[in-house]
């Protein structure tokens, strides 16, 4: 009879055993808090959170119900930029030691010190296989040596990660292995060719880390040197293809190659992206602000209609309504965005003037982004041959919405038409583009 109350006692206890997350943060006074998130392939689900003791250390307990795979832990702010991706397996604690120059260690937890090995591993052998190119090396024998190693190590972190969840990750990281000598070219060639032959798109586990961005951001940008954009659009083609039938692993990883090419500058691909495939699937998920930023952004490229807005002009005491289509007063029209209490512009402002003096093709339309209309007013006094506009509502007015402006000074140089021919990103970039 004992035994048996003795086992209903240690039942309770046996239901809600917990494994735990722990970390030590390095060096304390750069971090406070560490966060906790569940990712999942639609985004991280919040579970805890934990303040940093004084030695840098934390623990977040997970109990019996912690669903396994891919967790997140953000330390600092923004989130989607610090933070780091680990395993959970649901039957080990998960224990690290993390700083922002070397990075995480894993301490405990077989699932990532696999994992973490494997990527090491790999890492250096592919240093050993860029020496050899390198030194434009011939020798047949070391090549065979090398890529036998390299074989051999993968195939003996595949068997050793036989049931776990570091094993996916392993089998999608499969690197090509040339059956015979290969020159520099050939081997490039077939990396890229293979790259993302093993990489399974629609698993829920690929999806839920940053494998898969990773991945593809390298196959987009780090694959050859000085791509053209058809080289671009030929990649991201057979990248759609490579992906299959899964429109929100397509938006996601399409949102952030549109991001990148923004980023560069490069109109051609982002719009390419957007065209082809990205507002389709923006709007068959019903992604309303990202079909507005691809709509945006669109709009303000090179060789597009400005944007139209109301323009008031007072001349000889006579107050006129126009448009910015319908305005013909010049052969270039410089459209500045610019606040009466933006510091940068008070200072590029005359100097923009001075710059325009001798430039009588040249007008320019200056729309204040003010919250109230009375340090405009007197500020515009300063340049009486600009045509002003205020903008009340400052970055809630549909100007600069319809514009896509993000900071101030803003820049747009567009010709007689009215079709956008420069974006200067700031001054000295704009005293290039009127030269």
């Amino acid at each position: 009879m004992k035994n048996f109350f003795l086992f209903i006692l240690l039942l309770p206890l046996t239901l809600s055993s917990q494994n735990s997350i722990h970390g030590v943060f390095s060096p304390i006074e750069d971090f406070t808090y560490a966060f906790l998130y569940h990712a999942t392939p639609l985004g991280a689900n919040y579970v805890d959170r934990a303040k940093l003791e004084s030695d840098g250390s934390f623990t977040i307990a997970l109990d019996s119900t912690a669903k396994t795979g891919m967790y997140k832990i953000v330390y600092a702010l923004p989130p989607e930029e610090n933070n780091f991706d680990f395993i959970y397996d649901g039957k080990e604690d998960v224990s690290f030691t993390f700083n922002l120059e070397n990075g995480i260690e894993f301490i405990v937890s077989n699932e990532n010190k696999l994992w973490s090995s494997y990527i090491k591993s790999m890492e250096l052998i592919n240093i050993t296989i860029s020496n050899f190119y390198a030194k434009e090396s011939t020798d047949k024998t070391i090549f065979k040596d090398i890529f036998k190693t390299l074989s051999e190590t993968q195939k003996g972190y595949e068997d050793a990660s036989k049931g776990t969840l570091a094993a996916t990750f392993i089998k999608a990281n499969r690197p090509y292995i040339p059956e015979g000598f290969e020159d520099l070219k050939t081997y490039s060639k077939h990396i890229k060719a293979t790259y993302l032959t093993h990489v399974d798109f629609n698993d829920n586990l690929l999806q839920s880390s940053d494998f898969l961005i990773e991945r593809v951001m390298a196959y987009v940008f780090g694959m050859t040197i000085n791509t053209s954009n058809d080289t671009y659009k030929k990649d991201i083609d057979t990248l759609i293809n490579a992906i299959g039938d899964h429109p929100t692993v397509k938006l996601s990883l399409l949102q952030s190659i549109w991001q990148r090419f923004t980023d560069l500058n490069n109109e051609e691909l982002a719009n390419y992206i957007a065209d082809s495939y990205l507002m389709d699937l923006a709007k068959q998920n019903n992604f309303q602000p990202l079909v507005e930023a691809l709509t945006i952004y669109k709009n303000n490229s090179l060789g597009q209609v400005a944007q139209n807005f109301d323009i008031t002009i007072v001349k000889d005491g006579e107050t006129k309504t126009t448009t910015l289509h319908d305005l013909e007063q010049a052969d270039q029209y410089l459209v500045i965005f610019w606040s009466s209490t933006c510091g940068h512009c008070l200072e590029e402002l005359p100097k923009v003037k001075t710059l325009v003096t001798a430039k009588t093709d040249l007008k320019i339309i200056a729309i204040g982004l003010e919250d109230d209309a009375y340090n405009w007013q007197n500020e515009i006094l300063n340049y009486p041959d600009f045509i002003h506009v205020l903008g009340l509502g400052k970055w809630d007015n549909s100007t600069v919405n319809a514009y896509g402006v993000k900071a101030t000074p803003g820049y747009f140089i567009l010709d007689r038409n009215k079709i956008i021919i420069a974006k200067p990103i700031d001054y000295e970039a704009l005293e290039k583009s009127l030269k």
